[in-house]
């Protein structure tokens, strides 16, 4: 449908705009199908997959995490097709639309063929749908404000990452269990539906979005390569390819790292409920439907009050956070190493969960509206899918140490915990790094609708 027959400016109004809901039920319904898929992965690389005669062909521990984290730097590579896609051609409302549907053929790929097949082929269609659709999601989500509510941004952009969250939880609980229970067809095919969910109700709310128009080549080149455009992409290549990467590199191994390692601990009932590796990624979106509101209204006015908190200040706690976790699970891998027979129990892994997630409300959130008001207006999606190239480098750097690790089949360089101590060690020397770069971050902020940008120089900066 032509653009001209949406509203392609921001409405000037003080209240919530009236396609949020739409896109926070879209990304609530994708983000369950993504995890649910996500979640499943190892466990299915390492213990499910068939080849085409029907007889396992089961991937080693080392393989499979390589795969995921391949898959995983894909999804964050292929923000940077969407967001030309989005910028210079068919803006975002149909370049999200478009790639959906290639995303709803990925897992359709996985539900039907569980061999080796059709786990790439899904995985690509997944990466390039997945991928494709961020950047442009989340830079839409702030098209619809304009100067006038601007100041709601923050709080959207809270709500946008609760739905991520809300999604994940349920799908991290219920998804290995329609593996386990009802097998891989299933296990892929119920996240598919929700994609498919996740599409319709996107397209519905297509008369209450503001449509932003692409710029067309070259606007885009022109601002992009401009003096503001590069002064942005200057400052933020920094935070984007030095930091936050070690950041990703850590995160993402609670898909990985983690499961392997919640597999070698005790998985007996709790209270009556039935802990797996897979189940405990539930611990991080909980924790997220916890923290976001706790850190909003409490943590955050607390801190305030000791020394102004800056989106930059934010993201170095957050780094400090991410370290500090991995050294938890070393500490947990050294119990484990000591008794394998009598290994701690799966709920021990809910203590890095916590300190990780918090990292993750005070890095992920924070750059998600820190990436968009960064942006010049032309550049949005841009600017956003190089965030995201960020997890891409992250995860490439830890198949990478994950490859360079494995001397043979049994041994590596990094065994048991030193493994978590060097994820912690290099985590800890960013974030030390990052107090002094970002003493010295100087930007500005731009909005859609509103014409005089503000010089946001002294108050991003870390003084």
């Amino acid at each position: 449908m032509a653009q001209t027959k949406y509203k392609t400016s921001p409405v000037s109004t003080t209240k919530m705009p009236a396609g949020i809901p739409y896109i926070v039920g879209n990304e609530a319904a994708e983000r369950f199908s993504f995890y649910g898929m996500r979640g499943i992965l190892v466990v299915f690389m390492t213990k499910y997959i068939l080849n085409a005669s029907g007889e396992p062909d089961y991937m080693s521990k080392g393989d499979a995490s390589a795969i995921f984290h391949l898959f995983v730097a894909a999804a964050y590579f292929f923000p940077l097709l969407g967001s030309l896609l989005s910028d210079v051609l068919w803006g975002k409302y149909k370049t999200i639309l478009v790639l959906s549907i290639v995303y709803c053929l990925g897992h359709l790929a996985l539900a039907i063929d569980v061999t080796r097949t059709g786990l790439y082929l899904g995985l690509i269609l997944i990466s390039i749908g997945a991928g494709g659709i961020k950047p442009c999601v989340s830079a839409h989500v702030g098209d619809q404000f304009g100067n006038g509510n601007k100041h709601l941004l923050s709080k959207v952009f809270g709500w946008f990452y609760l739905a991520i969250n809300l999604g994940a939880f349920f799908s991290s609980l219920l998804i290995p269990e329609v593996l386990r229970t009802y097998g891989p067809h299933y296990a892929f095919g119920v996240p598919g539906l929700l994609m498919f969910i996740a599409t319709i109700l996107f397209w519905m709310g297509r008369n209450k979005f503001v449509h932003i128009p692409p710029s067309g080549w070259e606007k885009f080149r022109k601002e992009t390569f401009g003096k503001e455009g590069l002064q942005a992409l200057l400052n933020l290549s920094v935070l984007y390819y030095v930091f936050l990467p070690v950041f990703w590199a850590l995160f993402d191994q609670t898909g990985s790292s983690w499961v392997l390692q919640g597999l070698q601990m005790n998985s007996s009932e709790f209270a009556g409920f039935e802990l797996t590796a897979a189940k405990v990624q539930a611990f991080n979106p909980l924790f997220i439907l916890i923290l976001v509101p706790t850190f909003s209204y409490v943590v955050y006015p607390m801190i305030d009050k000791v020394f102004p908190l800056t989106p930059l200040r934010k993201i170095s706690i957050g780094f400090f956070l991410a370290a500090a976790s991995f050294a938890i699970s070393a500490l947990i891998q050294i119990q484990i190493d000591a008794n394998p027979t009598n290994p701690p129990h799966l709920l021990w892994q809910a203590v890095p969960y916590l300190v990780l997630t918090a990292g993750e409300v005070m890095v992920s959130i924070t750059c998600l509206e820190f990436s968009y008001t960064q942006a010049p207006k032309s550049m949005k999606s841009f600017i956003m899918s190089l965030y995201f190239l960020s997890v891409t480098v992250g995860n490439l750097l830890t198949a990478g140490v994950n490859k360079f690790n494995i001397i043979d089949k049994e041994i590596s360089y990094l065994e048991g915990a030193d493994y978590f101590w060097f994820f912690s060690g290099i985590m800890f020397v960013a974030a030390v790094l990052f107090i002094f770069v970002a003493k010295h971050y100087r930007g500005k902020t731009y909005i859609q609708g509103d014409e005089s940008d503000t010089s946001l120089a002294q108050e991003e900066g870390v003084q």
